[in-house]
């Protein structure tokens, strides 16, 4: 099931962006399959976007091609160095390895880099991806050579009311989203699913976005050492998504890689009251683990936004299900 959209005069609410895209990275994701989420990097660190999350994002490829070819469902919008970028969504980023993506970046930076350096871009990310056949795209219409990144475009005007019409019949025909008449833009499983009065879909998030996104909901420190290297913290999940557990970022802890395996072990929990709980299990079987009974007891960092913070039904059910 997908998402579902309306024919409506609400939907004029929604914006798009057509942004100028990269040939390679697009034929390179363009071959995947069953791809859920991409990366749209930047070469500078600004990700900055004149749409909202459930906005739609569409990817009009470089000169000659000049053409409208797919799109995304805006989620999400970060800056990370390089290697975060590559280790958080790898392929998604739109190359096969570090190195080709890496020298893409470089190549648009315009500046001298050294080879060894983890510089920062920007990371627009995507949710549910769609590629169009060559007999599919289009034109944008009202484009002008001087467009450096790309154009946003309202569908209270007649360009964005075009690019609209011809992007929903190829999602139509193409089945990529459902179509609902009657109740509108929305995730297929929740008709009342809304980020905001003007978000019209709710981005999907998969396991890359839901990662970046608990990072900085964590002010990319971990909750509980306050270590701050990134290569070293994790977005855990506190119910497993393998258990029906969602990504969502309530749902998600950031942690150091060694208390992740831990928590998913179930050798440490996170009470409804937010203290650290670590099991006596940990001594008993490996004859060790002071160093993390120096936690026990105490209460986590927290993301500053309340719909961030961890959800007492999962943190339960992390206390029943997998806490030894």
């Amino acid at each position: 099931m997908g998402i579902k959209f309306r024919r409506s005069p609400t939907h004029n609410k929604m914006k798009l962006f057509v942004g100028i895209t990269d040939n390679q990275w697009f034929d390179f994701l363009s071959r995947q399959k069953d791809i859920d989420e991409v990366n749209f990097w930047r070469p500078s660190p600004d990700a900055s976007i004149p749409i909202n999350p459930g906005d739609l994002f569409l990817f009009k490829l470089h000169s000659p091609r000049n053409y409208i070819a797919g799109g995304g469902v805006l989620a999400y919008t970060t800056t990370l160095p390089i290697s975060s970028a590559w280790d958080t969504f790898e392929e998604k980023n739109g190359a096969d390895s570090f190195d080709v993506m890496k020298r893409q970046i470089m190549n648009y930076r315009g500046i001298k880099t050294d080879s060894r350096e983890d510089f920062k871009i920007g990371c627009i990310l995507l949710s549910q991806p769609f590629f169009f056949d060559e007999s599919e795209v289009f034109a944008p219409p009202d484009w002008k050579p001087s467009i450096q990144r790309g154009k946003t475009y309202d569908l209270n005007d007649e360009a964005g009311k075009y690019i609209w019409r011809k992007v929903e019949n190829i999602l139509a025909r193409k089945k990529i989203f459902e179509m609902d008449k009657e109740y509108g833009l929305q995730t297929a499983d929740s008709a009342s699913a809304r980020y905001g009065k003007e978000i019209l879909i709710k981005p999907r998030l998969g396991q890359s976005i839901f990662k970046a996104i608990v990072t900085d909901a964590y002010n990319r420190a971990c909750a509980i050492t306050n270590e701050r290297a990134l290569p070293v913290l994790e977005a855990a999940h506190i119910k497993p998504y393998a258990r029906s557990g969602p990504h969502a970022v309530n749902n998600g802890l950031l942690l150091r890689s060694d208390l992740h395996r831990l928590f998913d072990h179930g050798y440490m929990t996170i009470t409804p009251k937010l203290d650290i709980e670590v099991s006596h299990r940990i001594k008993e079987e490996y004859e060790n683990g002071k160093y993390y009974f120096n936690f026990h007891g105490h209460q986590i960092n927290l993301p500053l936004r309340l719909d961030h913070q961890p959800s007492n039904e999962f943190l339960m059910w992390h206390n029943e299900n997998v806490f030894k």
